[in-house]
């Protein structure tokens, strides 16, 4: 990286803020506070690299932070002209960054969309899912949430930009019902491999209240299960954020879907509220990150190019997991990331509760 990166040219600049403006579309908005400081210390260090590195030529730009809910959109756009990069290093064994081993970007076939069917298949999945075993989560247990996750990556290496991806890692995430409680383990955001506390209060003592971009269990119990009330308080909460409204409440559910443990009432409401939002289409075929095929709900964001898919199993409709699909082609740099090109994935492996934090559902017998 040469000692002229460390100050961004106005192209750049609004390279960047579009960057963000793509990526913060998806991303929950859980627990700013908690990680502001981290990631100012980050941004610090990336800016002492920049200056005292100059014979490190390796540096990588995601088309999406790790959609887990620690990532920091908000804080992000807000710091505007700002480019937090991984930075990966070169040596045998491979490449490595943010703890993860990297590899060639994903890539999929993209499945075709139509609107034919999508009431009828979200009546379907909100029946599946009323049907499901959803044992109601007491004080002093935890919501186990276990997946597994990659993204794709634009690398730059002595001038040379191509894709790459993080490698498929396991994420294991607990939070108590009130969510003033949790710990994460992810080798994407994680330091150390025993993971970190996501208990409250946040370091400059704050506890910030629950609300749709950063839902605890309790607060997601006391939402209505009428879908158009449902519908409208998305829409309220999430004004502002992401490439549209329509767009942002499809992610916000998606991400309902994927990162928390919703009462059983609710995620059965979630899929009916779905099917209100204009745009929403069915992809036939679509993978998950382990490879399980099914049938997707999903939405185009017109102005990233990307479709978010929510994948389910054709038969019994659980969901599988969800993941971001190229498909229209991009411009400039961008242009390196080809339709197919799989942005995000990820599976769900296990969701479960448990009565300690740290414990696995096969710990708990």
């Amino acid at each position: 990286m040469n000692a002229n990166t460390s100050r961004q040219s106005p192209a750049e600049g609004e390279e960047s803020a579009q960057l963000f403006a793509r990526t913060a579309r998806d991303l929950p908005t859980d627990r700013h506070q908690f990680h502001k400081e981290r990631l100012m210390a980050q941004i610090h260090e990336a800016r002492q690299d920049e200056r005292t590195a100059a014979a490190a030529p390796v540096k990588a730009r995601r088309l999406r932070l790790p959609r887990p809910a620690i990532t920091l959109p908000a804080l992000a756009a807000a710091l505007a002209g700002v480019v937090v990069v991984g930075v990966a290093s070169s040596g045998g064994g491979g490449v490595r960054d943010g703890g993860v081993a990297t590899g060639p970007a994903l890539t999929t076939t993209v499945g075709v969309a139509t609107t034919k069917g999508v009431p009828q298949l979200l009546d379907q999945i909100s029946l599946a899912a009323a049907e499901d075993d959803h044992p109601v989560v007491r004080p002093g247990q935890y919501i186990y949430i276990e997946s597994k996750s990659a993204d794709t990556f634009l690398r730059t290496v002595d001038d040379k930009t191509t894709l790459a991806s993080h490698q498929l890692h396991t994420r294991q995430l607990w939070d108590s019902p009130d969510g003033t409680k949790g710990w994460l383990i992810d080798p994407a955001v994680n330091d150390s491999p025993e993971g970190e506390t996501l208990s409250l209060p946040d370091e400059l003592g704050n506890t910030p209240k629950a609300h749709m971009g950063a839902p605890s269990y309790d607060y997601l119990s006391k939402l209505s299960t009428d879908p158009d009330v449902l519908l409208a308080k998305i829409y309220k909460e999430t004004k502002g954020q992401g490439n549209t409204p329509d767009q942002q409440a499809f992610t916000t559910i998606g991400d309902l879907l994927t990162e928390s443990y919703p009462p059983a009432e609710l995620y059965s409401a979630l899929f009916k509220t779905a099917a209100k939002i204009p745009g929403v289409v069915v992809v036939n075929d679509a993978v998950d990150a382990v490879g399980r095929h099914g049938v997707a709900v999903a939405r185009l964001d017109e102005t990233s190019g990307q479709r978010e898919e929510w994948i389910f199993d054709a038969k019994t409709h659980v969901f599988l997991g969800q993941r971001s699909v190229q498909v229209k082609q991009l411009s400039g740099t961008d242009a390196l990331i080809k339709p197919g090109t799989v942005t995000y994935t990820s599976a769900i492996l296990n969701r479960a509760i448990v009565d300690g934090i740290k414990q696995t559902p096969s710990q708990a017998g």
